[in-house]
């Protein structure tokens, strides 16, 4: 053994748990209240949101006496559903038949369209395909009032005024591009050799997209789906220039309605009880749809 060997000094032994971070009861509750303090202001903010609409829903239970005195009420002790016995009648029926509708004809369609359009624009490589994209933009950035005489004129030579399929055709076209530029990151974010490992297996294209590549954007469709049913849904100014008086989204008819009570005396409890009702058909889709729409939103911020 050479002299430089034995004169080397000998490396001291590792201390794994002097090179770990050592976490102090005063880190340790430093850490806690940072905590409970983001909690609470979670918790605050969810007040403030969700308050508006409490009262909204509170105030429909309460007589016009009660909520024109000085002194809030903030329980509906002693409330009753007489505010909603008098605003619903044939015309609101009527309206939600309209809305129901003209939503779903442009919702499925908008659905239809903007898929078969993103997969285009995805798989494959064709000519026109960047014009195309940027036409969707450019669409987007014109505004809605701009374009109400021609759509005005386009549907009275097609005899398609105040009537439901005119509207959804308008919805449908007002809709498409923003669903098309929503389902395209969705339909980049599923790999195409997933499909090809099924064509591989013995699967035609066709099934191998519809057993594959389907499901897997079930969660972007849902998601697109709700921002479709919301922009159709709460539309008005497309829906005021399109239809009549005896033929009304409800929308236009909680217009009419507050223009009804103004004509005399704003009965407010009213007033909050149809704007409850027109709230309820969204409350109860988010209800069925919330939980795909997470999974969706969530896919469509990590991929495309």
């Amino acid at each position: 053994m050479s002299a430089s060997a034995q004169l080397a000094p000998t490396p001291a032994p590792s201390r794994p748990e002097a090179s770990r971070a050592v976490v102090t009861p005063k880190r340790r509750r430093r850490g806690r209240g940072a905590t409970w303090g983001w909690s609470i202001l979670a918790i605050l903010v969810s007040v403030i949101w969700v308050f508006p609409v409490y009262w909204m829903v509170n105030s429909s239970m309460l007589s016009s006496a009660t909520l024109e005195s000085f002194t809030p009420t903030f329980l509906p002790f002693g409330g009753s559903l007489a505010n909603y016995r008098g605003v619903i009648d044939g015309s609101f029926f009527s309206a939600l038949g309209i809305s129901l509708s003209v939503t779903i004809i442009a919702v499925f369609f908008c659905l239809l369209f903007a898929f078969l359009a993103s997969v285009a624009i995805s798989r494959f490589r064709f000519r026109g395909r960047t014009s195309f994209v940027l036409a969707i933009l450019i669409i987007q950035m014109l505004p809605a009032e701009g374009l109400f005489i021609a759509q005005y004129k386009m549907m009275s030579e097609l005899g398609l005024l105040s009537n439901v399929l005119g509207l959804s055709l308008l919805y449908i076209a007002a809709v498409v591009p923003f669903t098309v530029w929503m389902l395209r990151g969705f339909v980049t974010g599923v790999p195409a050799e997933l499909e090809e490992a099924a064509m591989v297996d013995g699967l035609s294209r066709t099934q191998a997209f519809m057993r594959i590549t389907l499901p897997l954007l079930a969660p972007g469709l849902v998601a697109s789906g709700v921002f479709a049913f919301l922009q159709c849904w709460n539309e008005f100014t497309v829906a005021l220039v399109i239809m009549n008086a005896e033929n009304q989204t409800l929308p236009l008819w909680l217009r009419g309605f507050v223009q009804q009570s103004a004509s005399r005396a704003i009965d407010w409890g009213e007033v909050m009880a149809a704007s409850t009702i027109v709230a309820i058909p969204v409350i109860v889709f988010f209800v069925i749809v919330q939980g795909r729409m997470t999974s969706g939103l969530v896919a469509g911020a990590v991929k495309g």
